[in-house]
């Protein structure tokens, strides 16, 4: 298949929407499929990507509508530049967004005379307070647009249960897909954390927690370190690595307990090992999907902490790999406590990392293959 994917954000914009695309497009490939994407133009990108087609992007849009600073905002483009896209061809297009990508994808389908497929990946209603505009307002504009979006498309799939809650909150009623989101376990199988911890001065036996992610309001930051404050006044010896960045990151430094740590953002090269070095991954965020970090947390073999999202009940099976607790302090020390307990801690290692084979990539790159030719057999025209 000719496949072609359009998407607000790619690497080396360093999220889960841009990882989990990457890692599909190269899955898809090595399952010999000619994959397409289409993404905004980034300061870092690389000079030359095969098979990556750059749009034109603002970092000033990107600061306008609260963006992340790691997030270029794409622009619609020009006739000139839409004439020199290989757009005629494809067989399906894949969007990752309901937004101006959405839109793209829809007008480019229509071209080549190919379905569309839409992963509905983020709890927009999280994300309402980067924004210029009055909470209220945001969903009244929001909800209906991404519900009409999702009715045009010929499949809609959803990595976690919370999407496809949200979707139905919406006004969406049509079938949606859970389609969790892939993890190259190869980059984690192997992977050492004793170079990681050795940088930050945490001594091999030494408990460690590590929390990877971006630093935002919606992670609930402050009740991340309370939380680990709490566990630290029974087990002195525990330490925690905070691993990202973000626009929270100074606030929650000036708050942190002794015995925490911020790296500050690293390569997503060297996430494995920074997983790997960790006993047991810590969050208090209730807004998550299904994030990257959670799922490579478990094939890093670290334990999952979380708050009760619908993330969590996703992804932990309460004993085996991790343990989900009401988003507080209280009740999250006494779950990171209960897990770092050295008679426990062996087997729910082992128990995370059985649980992420389910996301290896041969196998997620497959099951998005057999959706495209499901919808290439019930194509339909687009209006």
């Amino acid at each position: 298949m000719r496949i072609g994917i359009v998407t607000a954000t790619y690497l080396p914009s360093r999220n889960g929407v841009a990882t989990s695309t990457a890692l599909f497009a190269r899955g898809l490939r090595e399952r010999g499929h000619e994959v397409l994407v289409f993404a905004p133009r980034h300061p870092q990108m690389p000079p030359h990507e095969d098979g990556v087609y750059r749009l034109n992007s603002s970092f000033a849009g990107a600061r306008a509508l609260g963006a992340p600073a790691d997030y270029p905002v794409m622009l619609a483009p020009g006739p000139r530049l839409t004439a020199r896209l290989p757009l005629r061809g494809l067989d399906v297009v894949h969007t990752m967004h309901p937004f101006l990508a959405g839109r793209l994808a829809l007008r480019w389908a229509r071209l080549a005379g190919a379905p569309v497929v839409f992963t509905a990946h983020t709890q927009y209603d999280e994300y309402l307070h980067y924004t210029p505009m009055p909470r209220r307002v945001g969903r009244a504009v929001l909800r209906p647009h991404v519900s009409a979006f999702a009715r045009r498309v010929d499949a809609v799939l959803a990595p976690g249960q919370a999407m496809v809650d949200m979707l139905r909150g919406y006004g969406f009623a049509g079938e949606t897909t859970l389609f969790p989101n892939p993890v190259d376990l190869t980059a984690f199988a192997g992977a050492s954390g004793a170079a990681f911890r050795a940088e930050y001065h945490v001594a091999p036996d030494v408990p460690l927690v590590v929390s990877l992610g971006r630093l935002a309001p919606e992670k609930n930051l402050g009740v991340m370190l309370r939380a680990f404050d709490r566990a630290r006044a029974s087990r002195p010896e525990l330490r925690l690595l905070v691993v990202g960045d973000g626009p929270s990151r100074a606030e929650a430094q000036a708050m942190a307990p002794e015995g925490v740590t911020f790296t500050g953002p690293v390569p997503y090269a060297r996430v494995p090992e920074a997983l790997a070095a960790a006993d047991a991954f810590l969050t208090a965020s209730t807004s998550e999907v299904l994030p990257m970090s959670m799922i490579e947390a478990l094939a890093a073999g670290a334990p999952l902490v979380a708050a009760r999202s619908a993330a969590a009940l996703d992804l932990i099976r309460e004993g085996e790999n991790g343990t989900v607790r009401e988003a507080t302090p209280d009740d999250l020390s006494l779950g990171l406590l209960e897990t770092l307990a050295p008679a426990r801690l062996g087997a729910l290692q082992a128990g995370a990392r059985a649980s992420a084979r389910q996301y290896a990539l041969p196998e997620r790159a497959a099951a998005l293959e057999a959706v495209y030719l499901r919808v290439l057999a019930r194509r339909r025209p687009h209006f």
